[in-house]
């Protein structure tokens, strides 16, 4: 039996939107995958991001903020960036097989009239709904 397929999730700090995904894919691909999340400049989890995901019956709350340097003598198989500044940064990653981007906003910085928490729940919607895809996709696991 093969191993799983390996996807690291990148973006800037490893604080909201990496955090969120990996926990979603975790979620949703698990017994299919093996996710993992980094940043270009790690930070920390976001209180934020561990109540929205706590919301949908998610546990990220275990998380830590990792830098990308701590996978990039890792293999991969995927790699996704999904903020625009960690692309820039590191748009191609050392052992990875695939490289793609798919940006979201950045939840912290709302409009005039918008809560953060609601931001916060539309990105973990909107990546629960696209992200499973992209992989299923990019790794043909279909």
């Amino acid at each position: 039996m093969s191993a799983k397929p390996r996807v690291l999730v990148v973006c800037t700090g490893n604080s909201m939107r990496s955090q969120m995904a990996e926990g979603l894919l975790r979620h949703d691909l698990g017994e299919r995958i093996d996710v993992f999340s980094a940043g270009t400049h790690p930070s920390r989890v976001h209180p934020m991001s561990i109540r929205t995901m706590a919301e949908a019956g998610i546990d990220i709350s275990g998380h830590r903020s990792k830098s990308i340097a701590e996978f990039f003598d890792v293999e991969m198989d995927l790699v996704i960036t999904v903020c625009d500044s960690a692309n820039l940064a590191c748009p191609v990653f050392p052992n990875a097989k695939k490289t793609i981007h798919r940006g979201y906003p950045d939840p912290i910085d709302p409009p005039p009239g918008t809560e953060v928490a609601d931001l916060f729940a539309d990105l973990r919607d909107q990546m629960r709904v696209e992200l499973a895809g992209i992989v299923i996709r990019e790794l043909n696991l279909a």
